[in-house]
């Protein structure tokens, strides 16, 4: 669990506070061009749950269950994600991700309130592994582009898809 933040040049940085295992997380003012206004509380909300969705989305690649990405993932994410679960179940492997940092951006909110766009410029190490050996570890630098929508009691990732480049 994140422990504490701090407020540095206009930028909201939650550090791991010597937490093993827990990413940087660097939160960019909102830039909305066009769009509603944002509330402090629905900026919060959102960042909180897309974060939590990595948590879901690694147990879900690291156990190959896409059961366990329904409170967080919905429409192409789910799909997609759900699809590489399925993928690595037949070819008898599973993923093991742990997210080293995230630089996390909203860059529009919906008129009406039902969606909110943002970016995650984000460092993760990637292990595939057989049973218990490691097939290929890498760390990987990341763009994505990311849409979230409101559901009874959270934000679920709509849309998480990679910005080539």
């Amino acid at each position: 669990m994140i422990k504490r933040m701090l407020v540095v040049g206009g930028a909201l940085l939650m550090p791991a506070s010597g937490l093993a295992g827990e990413p940087s997380i660097r939160v960019e003012p909102p830039k909305l061009q066009g769009s509603r206004p944002l509330e402090k509380q629905t900026e919060d909300s959102v960042i909180q749950n897309y974060l939590e969705s990595w948590t879901t989305m690694q147990r879900a690649l690291d156990q190959n269950r896409a059961s366990q990405l329904d409170p967080d993932f919905t429409g192409a994410a789910r799909d997609q994600l759900a699809a590489t679960v399925t993928a690595q179940r037949l070819a008898g492997i599973h993923t093991v991700y742990q997210d080293r940092s995230h630089d996390l951006q909203i860059v529009f909110y919906s008129p009406e309130g039902l969606s909110i766009q943002m970016t995650d410029d984000v460092e993760y190490e990637q292990r595939v592994l057989k049973n218990d050996t490691v097939l290929a570890a890498k760390v990987i630098h990341q763009r994505y582009l990311i849409v979230l929508t409101p559901s009874e009691v959270r934000w679920q990732v709509r849309i998480f898809q990679a910005i080539p480049g």
